[in-house]
Parts: C-alpha cells; structure tokens; sequence
C-alpha cells in the first residue's frame, strides 16, 4: 500500500478553535487553549502517524493587524504556513463573517491546493444561524469543502480527518515515525508556564511575559526544571509574584500538574522572575525567543 503524507496548515482569525482542533487531531495537549487572544505565538507542529500516513498538522497564531514586532512575527509563522501547505484548513467560527486580514484571505480563495473550511462551535448555535452561515461562507469562499465542526466536543472532528487523509499525497514520511512534534521538551514548559500565567493574570501582563527554561533535568522518575519568566517592567514582576510569592507559586501548582500528566513523571518545578526591558519590541530578543529566526 503506498504510503502517504503531507502538511496540513490550520489558519484563521484569534479564539476559533485552532488549537483545540489540533489537540483533538493529535490526541495531546501540544497547543496551549485560553479564552484570551494571542495565546499561540508559534507555529506548532503535531504529527499523526498511522500504518500508511503521516499527517503534519500545523497550529498557527490567529490572524491580527500587527501592533509591534513579537505581533509581526507572529504574522511571519501564519505567512510561512501558505508556503508549505498541501492541505490548507481555513477555520471560522458560528457568527463571524470575514478573516481579518484581506491580503491572507485572497491567498486562501485563490488557493490551487486543496481547501477545508471548517465552522466551528455549531455547538453553540442553532440550526436556522447554522444554515445562513454555511451558505455565506460557501459564497465567500467557493473553492472550499466546507465542514461544521464543533473542536470542543469532537463532532466531526474524524470526518474532516478522514478526508485530510483521502487528500494527502503519496510520499513517505517527513519524520520519524514515533515522533509527536518537531518542538524540544522545553518549549512545551514554556507555553505551559505561559498558559497559567494568561489564565490567572489580567491585562497587559500576559502579553508582557515570555518563559525561558534554563535548566531541564531528567532522571528516570524524576524531572527537574528551572524556568525563567521575562517581564518588560518592574512593576510587572511584582504582580507576577503577587503578595509573598502567592501568585507565582498558583502558577507553578498549576503548572506542575500539567507537566506531570504531559512527561508521565514526577516534576520539581523553580521559577524566576526577571526584567527583560521591552522585549517584544527588541529584534535581538525576539531571536533568542525563536520568533523571527527567518530575518
């Protein structure tokens, strides 16, 4: 039987559900999910394997009018996804009614690869808003197939992925078989750290924040981190502390707890906070960072 594979890009405004999607593909929580906008800043790669495919499916940030250089790069990874794509899944979600970038959505309806456009959260709709948005979307973008998902409670989540296979071309696979990402250990730490910082700060601070792992020690049941979390001003490492470190250590319960259930191991977690002074504006930073690496 021949063997096929291919990469599969999933693009779409902020908060649809394309890291939720993603997971439910892959079956592991390698994309961080909150309600709040920007949560994904990189490009994530999640590889099914089965006996005669590979699938590489790839999470991207949502799609944003860049208001500073971390935002512009992340524009980068969404750009890169075009170029690479065999298959191109366009998601939206019940109620909205256009991408928000018109330069990425003339890309997608004059795509000569094969386009899924995925509704998602029918969940929390009903069936006469339902039909009207599947009707405006098939106008909008005719070259689609066109599929209502709901990501969160996995209905038609193996349809639309029984169709990507059908849709992938013959080749071997792009990496090994056994593989689940193509992102070290250490950024799935960072994006966790990440994920309860944006679940239990507000405003600005979230966004201010970027994680390094400085030390990722394993033993055979025993994994010991030291993590570093950047903030661009003083007073934002004082909130990230919070009042006799409670904050922080919130953070790192939660956190340990995910990792645990990710590695299968015991975790020793230490987190820093440090001043990283306007970070997400510094070329340099945005570097070391993994963000602009194609500049």
């Amino acid at each position: 039987m021949a063997h096929k594979a291919g990469f599969v890009n999933i693009i779409g405004n902020p908060n649809v559900g394309k890291s939720t999607l993603m997971n439910a593909f892959v079956g592991e929580r390698l994309s961080i999910i909150t309600s709040k906008a920007q949560t994904t800043r990189h490009r994530i790669l999640g590889i099914v394997n089965g006996e005669d495919f590979q699938v590489v499916l790839s999470d991207t940030p949502g799609i944003i009018k860049p208001a500073y250089e971390l935002q512009s790069n992340m524009m980068d990874f969404v750009k890169s996804a075009f170029e690479d794509a065999d298959i191109l899944i366009y998601m939206v979600e019940i109620g909205e009614k256009e991408l928000k970038d018109e330069a990425f959505f003339n890309k997608i309806i004059h795509s000569k690869i094969p386009v899924l456009l995925l509704l998602n959260k029918i969940d929390k709709s009903g069936q006469e808003q339902l039909e009207e948005q599947v009707q405006l979307w098939q106008e909008k973008v005719p070259n689609a197939e066109l599929y209502p998902i709901s990501a969160l409670e996995n209905f038609n989540v193996k349809e639309v992925f029984n169709r990507i296979i059908e849709l992938l071309p013959e080749s071997p696979p792009f990496y090994p078989k056994d593989a689940l990402t193509d992102k070290p250990e250490r950024f799935f730490v960072n994006e966790t750290i990440r994920e309860k910082i944006l679940l239990n700060y507000e405003k600005e601070i979230p966004y201010a924040v970027e994680i390094e792992t400085e030390e990722f020690l394993e033993d055979d049941d025993i994994i010991r981190i030291r993590a570093v979390i950047m903030v661009e001003r003083d007073t934002q490492k004082g909130i990230i502390i919070g009042h006799k470190g409670a904050a922080i250590k919130k953070v790192g319960i939660q956190a340990r707890e995910d990792l645990e259930k990710f590695f299968g191991k015991q975790i020793h977690i230490e987190m820093f906070v440090k001043v990283n002074k306007n970070w997400r504006s510094n070329p340099y930073q945005l570097k070391r960072f993994g963000y602009n690496n194609n500049k």
